[in-house]
C-alpha cells in the first residue's frame, strides 16, 4: 500500500460534525485482495495490537473488526482500524472511521475523526496513518509488528501539540454551553463566540484579565506591598541582591526563611524552611538568576493551600502536598519513584492532572537532608519527601478542600484578588486549616502568592476528593448565564444565484441597522467595506467575519469547494438557504452525480441550530428534497419554500399544512403562512431585474427574503432594500447591463448549463433577440459539462465569440476553445464562433458582430479586467 496525501476539514463536514482527516490509499498490489486471502494475517495483526479484538466495526458489538476479517475485507478498512488503535494507544481520542472508494480501483480515501483542537498544521495524524499502512505490511509479511518504537515518537509530538488540561477543560466548558470555540494554532488560545459576542481566553487568563493586575502578580516585590498596604496578611520579607544582604535578611527576619525569585512560576527556584547561612547562600544562587535579586521571607507553618477565585467568589479550593514518596521497607527511592510515574494521570509538563516525579539535583540535595540518595530503601511507612514546595507542576498533589473553607479565609481571598485587581486568579496561603479562620498571630497565616493565569489541575482532578467544574465558573463569568455567545448566521449555498442572494440579505440586514460581515466570491465585507479581496466562499473567509467584534450579523456564501476541501468555518448557522442543486463540478472531488453534488450541499441544511430556519427552492427537485433528510429533520427546522410558480406542487402541500412560502402573486412578491398573505413589492420594482424580465433575479430575491424573515427584517425594509439593490454598486458583474457604444453589454459571471439559459432568456425577454455572446468557461469543468453548458448558450445565441481566460486550470492553450466551439455546433449547426485570443479580442469582436442596438452577453472568468476593459471603452451603467 501507499499513502498518497491526507488533508484536514477543520470544520464540520459531509462526514462529521467534529473535524476528520481524508488519507488517500493506493492499495497496489492489495487490489481486489482480501483478508482471507492471506492466512496468519489477522492473528500476527491482532498479536502486535490486541486492541483491536474490541473494534466494533459495523457489527455495533465488540469483536465486529475480527469477525469482518475472518470473513475477508479489503485492506484500506483494516488501516482504518489499525490507525484507530494506534491513535487510541497514544491518548489520542477518536473513534469516527470511515473507508470508501476513490478514484481507480486500488484507491480508497480513508476518514478518520480528529481531535477539535488538534492544530491544522499537526503531522500526528499523517503519521499514524503511515505506521498504520507500516504494521499492516509487517503483518502481512509473515511478522509480528512492533511499532511501539515509533509510537513513542507519535505520542511525544501528540503530547507537546495537544491543549493543556486547563485550557482543554475551558473549550469543553464553553462546548457544553453551546458556546463556539476555536483554537488559536498551536497555542492554548481560545477565540470563544461569534461576532459581537467573541471572547478569548488563554489558559486561565481571560480578555478582561487586567494588564495591571498580572503586572502586580507577576512582581513578587510589589505583589508583596499591595497587599500588606491593603491590611492583608503576608510573610515578612525583603528583597536581597546579593548573598550578604540574603544573610542579612536572615538575620533581622529570624529563621526559617523562604528564599524565591522575584518573578519565578510554578515554584521553580523556591526554596523553603531554610536556617543555616550556607543553605540561604545557596538558595540565593539558586533563586536570583539574571535579575540578580530574590526575596526571603519568613517561614509561615502550616499547611499549604490555594484557592480559586472567579468573579469575586471562591470557586474551588485545595490542600496541596508537595511531591514525596512512602517507604515500603523494599524498594528504594528511585523504585518508589519509578512505581509512582507509572499512573497514566501523571505526564510531562501540564498535559495530564498530575506531574510526573524527577529525581534531580533539588530534589537529591532535599533527600540527602532526610539521610537519604535515590539508591536507598526508606521503612515502610516512611514518608520521603522530594520537594517541599507544594506545586504540582513539581509533583505534588492536590485533595479538594472547597467544602471546607471558612468565610473569614473565602473573605479573606477574595479581598486578595480584588486588592490586585483580577478576575480569575490562584492564591497561595498557609494556615494551620482552611476550615477555621486564620489566625491573628503575626506570622501565623499568610497569603504566599497571587497567581494570575492559574492552573485548573488541582480543582479539576484532585488527588483525593471531587473535582470542581471551575472551568465552567470562568466560562460562565465570561458569559454569564442568559448571555448571547452568537450573532446571527445566514449560511448559503446553491450552485447558482448564491453570491446575489447573499448580498440581498446581507443589504437587507445592514438597512435593518446591523453591522454585517458578509463573504462571497469577490470577497469579504464588513459594514458595507470590502475588507478582504479574494474568493471569499470558503471556511476561512467565514471564520475571518465570526471573529470581527463588530459584527452583528454573518451572511456566508458556502460553496462546493469550501466544503469538500476544509469543511464548513461555523458552526450551527440560524438560517440555511440552499438557492439550487444543478450540474456544475462534476468529475472534480470524486462528484460524479446530481446526488452527489446534493449530498455535499445538504451539508448547509444539516448545519443549523435545532428550531433553525431553512430556505429552500421548492421548484428544484434536488433542493426540495432536502427537507426530508434526517439529518436535516433531526433539526426540527422552520421550513420556508419559494419558488416563482404559486402553484409549485411542493409549495402548495406546505402551505396547506400551514407552512411558510414565497413566491409570485400576480406580480408581487408575496410571503404566505397558510391563507393568510402579505405582499412585499412587485417584481418589476426589484432593482437589477430590469422589470422582471431577470427572473433568476427575481427567484434570488424571494430566497433572500424568506431568510431575512427568518430574522425577523420588516416588510418595509425588506421591500426598501430590493428597490435599493442597484446591480453595479450592489451586485458588480452579476446580471450588470453597460452601454457600449449602440450597444446594451451585460456582464455575468455564468458558467454551467442552467445558468447560460437562464441569461439567455433573460436576454430574449428584456430585447427580444438573443444578439451576440462573448464567452469563457472555467476549464476545471469536465468535458461533458463544457459541452453542455455550450449547448445550452447555442439554445439563444447564433453568433459566440469565444476566448480563453489567462488561468487554463491544467487546461492546454486552445483546448477550452474547441471544447466550446464543438457543443455551440452540436447545439446550433448554423451557429457562427469566432475565435478571440483574449478578453479584450472577444468584446471587440463581439461589437463588431452585433447590430446596432443589439445586446451583447459577456461570460468572465474574473471580474476586475472587465471592468477596466468598459471603462477603456467608456462603458456606462444602463438600466
Amino acid at each position: 500500500m501507499r499513502l498518497d496525501h491526507v488533508r484536514r476539514l477543520s470544520g464540520p463536514n459531509v462526514y462529521l460534525s467534529r473535524p476528520v482527516a481524508i488519507a488517500r490509499l493506493d492499495l497496489q498490489g492489495l487490489t481486489g485482495h482480501e483478508t482471507t486471502d492471506h492466512p496468519g494475517f489477522a492473528g500476527r495483526l491482532l498479536e502486535a495490537l490486541p486492541g483491536l479484538a474490541t473494534h466494533h466495526c459495523s457489527a455495533g458489538r465488540p469483536g465486529g473488526l475480527l469477525d469482518a476479517m475472518e470473513r475477508g475485507t479489503y485492506f484500506g478498512h483494516v488501516t482504518e482500524h489499525v490507525t484507530l488503535e494506534l491513535s487510541g494507544l497514544i491518548g489520542r481520542e477518536v473513534f469516527f472511521g470511515r473507508t470508501v472508494r476513490a478514484g481507480g480501483p486500488g484507491d480508497y480515501d480513508v476518514i478518520l475523526e480528529c481531535p477539535r483542537d488538534e492544530p491544522a498544521g499537526s503531522t500526528v495524524v499523517e503519521q499514524l496513518i503511515t505506521l498504520a499502512v507500516r504494521t499492516v505490511g509487517g503483518a502481512l509479511a509473515g511478522r509480528v509488528p512492533d511499532p511501539s518504537a515509533d509510537l513513542a515518537r507519535v505520542a511525544a509530538e501528540h503530547e507537546s501539540g495537544r491543549l493543556g488540561v486547563s485550557t482543554s477543560a475551558l473549550a469543553r466548558a464553553a462546548r457544553r454551553r453551546g458556546v463556539p470555540v476555536r483554537r488559536v494554532g498551536d497555542l492554548n488560545l481560545l477565540r470563544l463566540g461569534y461576532g459581537r459576542y467573541r471572547r478569548t481566553v488563554w489558559a486561565a487568563m481571560t480578555d478582561a484579565t487586567s494588564a495591571i493586575g498580572m503586572e502586580v502578580a507577576g512582581d513578587k516585590r510589589l505583589a508583596h506591598r499591595v497587599l500588606a498596604d491593603a491590611g492583608l496578611p503576608v510573610p515578612a520579607g525583603r528583597v536581597a541582591a546579593s548573598p550578604a544582604e540574603a544573610l542579612e535578611a536572615l538575620r533581622d527576619i529570624g529563621g526559617p526563611v523562604v528564599v524565591k525569585p522575584l518573578a519565578g512560576h510554578q515554584g521553580e527556584g523556591v526554596h523553603i524552611e531554610l536556617t543555616s547561612p550556607p543553605e540561604v547562600v545557596a538558595a540565593f544562587a539558586s533563586a536570583a538568576g539574571d535579575d540578580g535579586e530574590v526575596l526571603v521571607e519568613s517561614y509561615i507553618p502550616g499547611r499549604d493551600y490555594r484557592v480559586l477565585v472567579v468573579g469575586g467568589r471562591v470557586a474551588a479550593a485545595a490542600e496541596l502536598t508537595a511531591a514525596c514518596v512512602t517507604g515500603d521497607g523494599a524498594a528504594t527511592v528511585a523504585e518508589l519513584v519509578e512505581r509512582v510515574n507509572a499512573d497514566p494521570a501523571r505526564g510531562e509538563g501540564h498535559d495530564r492532572p498530575l506531574t510526573r516525579l524527577a529525581l534531580g539535583p533539588t530534589e537529591r540535595a532535599l533527600l540527602a537532608r532526610q539521610g537519604h540518595g535515590p539508591g536507598s530503601v526508606p521503612a515502610a511507612g516512611e514518608r520521603v519527601w522530594l520537594r517541599r514546595n507544594a506545586n504540582l507542576s513539581t509533583g505534588g498533589t492536590s485533595r479538594d478542600v472547597t467544602g471546607h473553607v471558612h468565610a473569614a479565609v473565602a473573605d479573606l481571598c477574595v479581598r486578595a484578588a480584588a486588592t490586585v485587581g483580577m478576575d480569575v486568579c490562584g492564591i497561595d496561603l498557609r494556615l494551620p486549616d482552611i476550615g477555621s479562620p486564620p489566625p491573628a498571630d503575626r506570622g501565623a497565616a499568610g497569603i504566599l502568592e497571587v497567581n494570575a493565569a492559574p492552573g485548573l489541575r488541582m480543582h479539576l482532578a484532585p488527588h483525593e476528593g471531587a473535582g470542581r467544574d471551575v472551568a465552567g465558573d470562568i466560562i460562565d463569568l465570561m458569559y454569564p448565564p442568559g448571555t448571547p455567545s452568537r450573532v446571527p448566521v445566514v449560511s448559503v449555498t446553491g450552485t447558482n444565484g448564491k453570491t446575489t442572494a447573499v448580498r440581498m440579505i446581507a443589504h437587507m440586514l445592514e438597512l435593518d441597522g446591523r453591522r454585517t460581515g458578509m463573504t462571497s466570491t469577490e470577497g469579504v465585507y464588513v459594514g458595507r467595506r470590502l475588507v478582504h479581496l479574494s474568493d471569499a466562499s470558503g471556511p476561512r473567509s467565514a471564520e475571518m467575519v465570526l471573529g470581527d467584534r463588530s459584527v452583528e450579523a454573518a451572511v456566508l456564501e458556502t460553496a462546493r469547494g469550501g466544503i469538500v476541501r476544509r469543511g464548513l468555518g461555523y458552526e450551527r448557522a440560524d438560517v440555511a438557504v440552499v438557492t439550487n442543486i444543478t450540474r456544475d463540478h462534476l468529475g472534480m472531488d470524486d462528484t460524479e452525480d446530481i446526488d452527489d453534488l446534493a449530498g455535499i450541499k445538504a451539508l448547509v441544511a444539516e448545519e443549523i441550530r435545532r428550531g433553525g430556519h431553512l430556505v429552500l427552492n421548492a421548484g428544484d427537485p434536488p433542493t426540495a428534497a432536502l427537507a426530508a433528510r434526517p439529518a436535516v429533520l433531526r433539526r426540527d427546522p422552520v421550513l420556508r419554500y419559494f419558488s416563482l410558480a404559486p402553484d409549485e406542487p411542493v409549495l402548495v402541500e406546505h402551505l396547506q399544512g400551514g407552512g411558510l412560502g414565497y413566491y409570485l402573486d400576480h406580480g408581487w412578491l408575496t410571503e404566505a403562512r397558510g391563507d393568510r398573505k402579505t405582499r412585499i413589492l412587485p417584481a418589476d420594482d426589484i432593482a437589477g431585474s430590469f422589470g422582471g424580465h431577470a427572473a433568476h433575479v427575481v427567484a434570488d430575491a424571494l430566497a433572500a427574503v424568506a431568510a431575512a424573515r427568518a430574522l425577523h427584517v420588516p416588510v418595509d425594509v425588506l421591500a426598501r432594500a430590493l428597490r435599493t439593490f442597484d446591480p453595479h454598486t450592489r451586485n458588480p458583474g452579476r446580471g450588470c447591463v453597460y452601454q457600449v457604444g449602440d450597444n446594451p453589454v451585460v456582464v455575468d459571471y455564468a458558467h454551467n448549463p442552467a445558468a447560460v439559459t437562464a441569461m439567455g432568456a433573460f436576454v430574449e425577454r428584456r430585447w427580444g433577440t438573443g444578439g451576440v455572446a462573448a464567452v469563457t468557461l472555467p476549464g476545471d469543468r469536465s468535458d461533458e459539462l463544457v459541452s453542455e453548458t455550450a449547448r445550452a448558450l447555442a439554445g439563444t445565441f447564433g453568433r459566440v465569440v469565444v476566448y480563453e481566460d489567462e488561468d487554463l486550470r491544467g487546461r492546454r492553450s486552445g483546448e477550452m476553445t474547441r471544447l466550446i466551439v464543438q457543443g455551440l455546433r452540436e447545439g446550433r449547426p448554423d451557429v457562427r464562433h469566432h475565435p478571440a485570443g483574449d478578453l479584450k479580442g472577444a468584446v471587440t469582436s463581439a461589437l463588431d458582430m452585433a447590430e446596432p442596438g443589439e445586446p451583447v452577453l459577456l461570460l468572465y472568468e474574473k471580474l476586475q479586467p472587465v471592468t477596466e476593459l468598459l471603462d477603456t471603452l467608456g462603458a456606462r451603467p444602463a438600466g
